[in-house]
């Protein structure tokens, strides 16, 4: 009955995102002529065609990388922390990206290599910073501790929050604007080459930890359960949160740090199907992709033709939600 259920769920989901990528790209503060669009197919230079395929149509598969990657990661966390409240920035990969974006624009320190921009590359670069950092410290005598990484975490973040917060205060007027820009997560223009550049890694990292799951399944009852069957539990915590943090750093990099998708999307399919993370990764996968991009819609048409963040339609959508949450978790 319930595998049934799930199948129902992931074939809905994979509609949604079906839907989202059919129809998204023709909404924005400009509506696109769907025959301008289809003429540009067969070789004629639309204007409108030029916009849904050059403009809107990457930004579109950018939020649909970008929401799966932060969906999956949130999956994988809150299965090792057997904590539904956990998110992908548990181990300070935000902190740490938004440091690196930072730095790049106080310094003015502009160029591009292989389509990536330098604020993208300091971004992914501060990512992988913070999750070896993070590995350093928490190495203990030859082992490493699950709670030892999450206090590394935690205490990192804290340290580049301050770093950020003396960047802002040297910051001048523009500069300050580009840094609140970039922190309040954005889906911007960007080329198919960037993108395909990055599926590889993204895709690697869906497909080991989907070969995971069984093993989330058992550590989510207890460590005790997971070791009594002959789970090796700190070497799979471990290579689950690597992987989990670099798949978010790779997309933070990319549209900056946005918040609650990693929060409410794995725990509202884990209340429709069940927590059997054979089904949450793929499902996260697919509601997490349609639902950023639907939200990016969303902020590019409410205040047209002014484009808002993304970050701010995922925060006042989760925000209720995370509110409702703790309630539920309360009662």
């Amino acid at each position: 009955m319930r595998n049934s259920r799930r199948k129902w769920i992931l074939l809905g989901c994979l509609l949604l995102l079906a839907a989202v990528l059919v129809f998204t790209p023709l909404a924005g503060s400009q509506p696109l002529d769907y025959r301008q669009v289809l003429a540009y197919l067969s070789g004629e230079q639309t204007p409108d065609g030029l916009i849904f395929f050059r403009i809107r149509l990457p930004r579109i598969f950018l939020g649909v990388l970008t929401g799966a990657s932060l969906a999956v990661a949130g999956v994988v966390f809150q299965a090792l922390l057997r904590n539904p409240l956990a998110t992908p920035y548990t181990l300070g990969v935000a902190s740490g990206s938004a440091l690196g974006a930072l730095l790049v624009i106080k310094s003015g320190l502009y160029f591009s290599f292989l389509g990536f921009s330098s604020v993208q590359l300091a971004a992914f670069a501060g990512s992988l910073l913070t999750v070896l950092l993070v590995y350093a410290i928490s190495r203990r005598a030859g082992r490493i501790s699950i709670y030892g990484m999450i206090l590394a975490g935690v205490t990192i973040s804290f340290f580049f929050s301050a770093l950020i917060l003396i960047l802002h205060y040297l910051a001048d007027f523009t500069e300050t604007q580009q840094m609140i820009r970039w922190t309040m997560g954005g889906l911007d223009i960007v080329e198919y080459g960037v993108l395909l550049r990055t599926l590889p890694l993204l895709l690697v990292s869906f497909l080991v930890l989907w070969g995971m799951s069984s093993t989330f399944n058992i550590l989510s009852t207890s460590e005790e359960t997971a070791l009594s069957k002959g789970v090796d539990v700190p070497r799979v915590q471990i290579l689950a949160f690597v992987i989990a943090s670099l798949l978010t750093g790779s997309v933070v990099a990319l549209s900056g740090p946005i918040g609650f998708v990693g929060l409410i999307i794995p725990h509202l399919l884990r209340l429709l199907g069940g927590p059997d993370h054979r089904y949450l990764i793929p499902a996260s996968i697919l509601l997490g992709g349609g639902f950023l991009a639907l939200s990016d819609t969303l902020a590019r048409t409410l205040f047209a033709p002014v484009d808002l963040p993304v970050g701010i339609i995922t925060t006042l959508l989760g925000g209720p939600f995370f509110l409702w949450l703790l309630i539920q978790k309360r009662s």
